[in-house]
């Protein structure tokens, strides 16, 4: 477990060359480096010590020792040289091991400072080679910063995410363990202590278990004896060299190979087996198999596909396709895997796609967990999912469990700050049932699915929402398929479309992206159709193909005497009225049940995704008698006259101070301080816990007119409290962005306690003797923030516009009267906004009624 004092080192390290080395890859590589050299002259140093002879810094290379380096004596310049010459012909030096010497081949200082050469090493001296697992994970923390290779399509898993797939596929001491696409080697380094854990003395199962089922937590922190790990005592000698031999990776990036080896050798593998190899173009490897493989194969193929060899049983050029081939086609007969994909793996229709899923339903799948779509953030928003592969199972089972897994103990912003909800412990529970005994239990979010019914249309689709959401609840009504309810459910026609008036107005998604039908929105045409295309009143319109966010959106049609085309790219549901009230059914449409299964359909291209209206008629919708919709429609529409009501007020008020003309005008600097914030380290930010709440321009996104600010959970790391406490500043700071297009928002804040805010924000400190906070606030939102900002690419502000600018300032009686009105018109329109919430929830509790949960 990463302790706080080595992660500060590491950070450190980063801070002193981030001026010289802006890219974090380079980061890493000049820390690797720099950590190697140490830890060499530190063996040579311990085996001086125990009577051995030194290895590495021998002979020629003894002048490149540690200790020379670091030499009192040694100036600046002379330091350069010699540490920029040693790296440089390190890979020449027979007395080190060869997965040294790949370390340091190609290696280079790109830089020329002494200055920050001295300060690195300087850091780098803290470190010692007394603990090879601890640093193990230091450099799993050092390589998180790598995130995104993001044209390749790689991602780094998420550590919990490794730990989650490890503990589902149970890799034992004597079966070969392969990750083809290896990355850092995590899913490896996990896997291996796994299996320490398993095999050792401190090592209570049930115990252990009901920990991770509590928490969650990653296995090294499960340690019952030893705080820190599992030690593998039980492990002979024997073992641990069969162990060695079977944990084993590739990858196509020579640099993420030498990345996996130092991880691997500071995790105690002395000979990692991890080696340069194209999985997916390179047939040398084919006939290897392997008991376990773990992996988060690249999602993007390069532009014109991969070339693969011809020995895919699934002919394609897509990698997430070929890379599950490959996972699948090397396990032996008892092998098993867990997989990330990406969705188009799950439900997209091409052919390739097709046909992995089949051979992988018929021959190896055992169970889909569907990951929240935010896992791979800050990097990627990408929706994922992880396929459970047992190819003895897969023979044994008719049916696939199917698990939804909506919160992984992380939020899914762009930090990914720890929450309470975490569903991992109970998938790992369910998953594990299902596998060892065939159990399912009855709980939301988990189906097991006959393969045969998988298979009955053809698509093997493997979304979650297709099973889990309609099997979750039952109605207490007559469920029936929308095919039995509307009188047609079609696509629209492609008719030519214009801006222009003409004679019939046409339908598109943008006509009803707000849930409503606008129809300013629509386009025009001059084609004549047949008048069955023509939208009557009572027609539901329900987007088919657009972006994830916007499929399923519907809108009812309620308009007379408009001639309005229906349009290519929505689906036209009509209702047959005598069954079914249209308002019922746009009610029930909005739903997020029904949203879900909808979407459940979905066909992925690359920017959009569509559905079948051949899929869309199976899906069944609750029907009560015409007498409960009509109670149910008129007690929704009493309660949206009440939101309608309430969301004017809000939406209109806008707090405002009259300005009397006999007030003096005063310049900001003269009643304030005006004040912009610092460029903290990005490591240094998103701390929890700590004194000062740290602020960027995304915290001032509130909703509505709420006015005042704090991020408790936001924080900046660092050790030197007087130091950050110099760069605070004190409640009652009124807070806005200065750079970009963020002024263009108008945002403006107010600090409820003392905090610091970054270096895209400024803000101005009133004076306590003459200027109250509230009053400047109000009187600045009716200011346009653009005044302040320059003409410049992107504008931005200067201090000194800010300090110029003049204000109104009455005296302090005449400012907290009038901020006293402005809080008593704000309360009543917080009333408002509250009542808005409570007759929005009653809307959703009057469409549930019609659904009753499935005991």
């Amino acid at each position: 477990m990463l302790d706080t004092e080595t992660k500060r080192r590491i950070d450190t390290c980063r801070d002193i060359l981030v001026g010289k080395v802006p890219d974090p890859k380079s980061q890493v590589e000049q820390i690797t480096i720099a950590l190697i050299y140490k830890f060499m002259d530190d063996m040579d140093a311990e085996a001086e010590e125990l009577g051995g002879e030194r290895n590495f810094f021998t002979g020629e290379f003894a002048r490149y020792g540690w200790s020379k380096l670091m030499a009192p004596g040694l100036g600046g310049h002379e330091m350069l040289s010699l540490y920029a010459e040693a790296i440089q012909r390190m890979n020449e030096n027979p007395g080190i091991p060869a997965l040294f010497r790949d370390i340091f081949k190609n290696a280079f200082l790109p830089y020329r400072d002494p200055e920050t050469l001295r300060s690195f090493l300087k850091e780098i001296n803290t470190f010692t080679y007394d603990h090879s697992e601890r640093l193990g994970d230091a450099f799993e923390y050092l390589l998180s910063v790598l995130g995104s290779q993001g044209e390749a399509g790689q991602f780094r898993t998420p550590r919990h995410i490794i730990d989650f797939m490890v503990e589902i596929t149970d890799p034992k001491k004597d079966e070969t363990i392969l990750d083809p696409a290896c990355g850092t080697a995590g899913f490896l380094i996990s896997a291996y202590k796994h299996i320490l854990k398993h095999n050792s003395t401190g090592y209570q199962e049930q115990q252990d278990h009901e920990a991770y089922d509590e928490k969650g937590v990653p296995v090294e922190e499960l340690a019952l004896d030893n705080p820190l790990r599992y030690s593998g005592d039980q492990l002979a000698p024997d073992d641990r060299k069969r162990i060695a031999t079977n944990i084993g990776g590739y990858d196509i990036s020579p640099d993420m190979v030498r990345l996996s080896l130092v991880n691997m050798y500071l995790h105690g593998f002395i000979d990692p087996h991890i080696e340069e190899y194209d999985t997916l173009t390179s047939d040398e490897k084919w006939p290897e198999l392997a008991d376990v493989i773990l992996a988060n194969p690249p999602f993007m193929s390069p532009k014109g596909g991969i070339r693969p060899h011809n020995r895919f049983a699934v002919q394609s050029k897509r990698s997430e396709v070929l890379f599950v081939d490959y996972i699948a086609e090397h396990l032996t007969p008892n092998g098993r895997a867990a997989v990330v994909v990406p969705e188009g793996i799950i439900f997209q229709s091409q052919t390739a796609y097709r046909q992995l899923r089949e051979i992988l339903v018929k021959n190896y799948l055992v169970a889909v967990i569907s990951l929240p779509a935010g896992v791979f953030n800050p990097y990627s928003g990408v929706k994922t999912s992880i396929l459970v592969l047992d190819k003895r199972l897969a023979k044994q089972r008719d049916e696939v469990l199917f698990v939804k897994v909506e919160n992984d103990g992380f939020n899914l912003g762009a930090q990914r700050r720890p929450i309470d909800k975490n569903d991992l412990p109970g998938a790992v529970r369910t998953v594990k049932a299902f596998l060892q005994q065939g159990e399912v239990a009855e709980q939301k979010n988990v189906l097991a699915v006959n393969r045969q019914r998988i298979g009955e249309n053809g698509e093997w689709n493997l979304s979650v929402d297709r099973y889990v959401a309609n099997d979750a609840a039952v109605s207490q009504y007559k469920l029936v398929g929308l095919a039995d309810v509307f009188l047609e459910i079609r696509n629209g026609i492609n008719v030519h479309q214009s801006d222009e008036i003409g004679k019939y107005r046409v339908t598109r998604i943008q006509t009803i992206s707000d849930g409503t039908v606008d129809l300013a929105k629509t386009k025009w045409t001059d084609d004549e159709v047949d008048a069955s295309r023509f939208m009557r009143r009572g027609d539901i319109l329900l987007s088919h193909i657009n972006s994830y966010d916007h499929l399923a959106k519907t809108a009812l049609y309620d308009l007379e005497d408009e001639d309005v085309i229906h349009g290519i790219n929505l689906i036209r549901l009509r209702p047959d009225q005598e069954l079914l009230i249209p308002k019922f059914a746009a009610y029930l449409f909005k739903q997020l049940l029904f949203v879900d299964k909808v979407r459940s359909f979905a066909q992925r291209a690359v920017n959009q995704a569509s559905i079948k209206v051949t899929d869309l008629k199976t899906i069944q919708i609750p029907l009560p008698p015409l007498e409960v919709q009509k109670e149910i429609v008129a007690e929704i529409e009493g309660y949206q006259k009440i939101i309608d009501g309430a969301r004017q007020v809000v939406e209109n008020y806008q707090p405002r101070i009259p300005i009397h003309p006999d007030w003096p005008m005063v310049a900001i600097k003269e009643v304030a301080q005006v004040e912009s914030g610092f460029g903290f380290p990005l490591v240094h930010q998103g701390a929890k816990d700590k004194p000062y709440p740290f602020l960027k321009v995304s915290d001032m996104n509130l909703p509505g007119n709420e006015t005042r600010i704090t991020v408790e959970n936001n924080t900046v790391d660092s050790d030197d409290l007087a130091a950050l406490k110099a760069r605070t500043f004190p409640a009652g700071t009124v807070i806005f962005p200065k750079i970009g297009a963020a002024i263009a928002t108008n945002k403006k804040r107010v600090l409820t306690k003392e905090s610091t805010f970054d270096n895209n924000v400024m803000g101005i400190v009133p004076n306590p003797d003459s200027l109250i906070p509230e009053f400047l606030y109000t009187w600045l939102l009716n200011f346009d923030l653009s005044r302040w900002a320059s003409d410049a690419q992107p504008p931005s502000m200067r201090k000194t516009t800010v300090e110029a600018h003049s204000i109104p300032v009455p005296d302090i009686d005449t400012q907290k009267r009038l901020v006293d009105e402005v809080e008593a018109e704000q309360r009543l329109v917080d009333a408002n906004n509250e009542l808005i919430h409570l007759f929005e929830e009653k809307i959703k509790q009057a469409i549930n009624r019609v659904w009753v949960e499935a005991e």
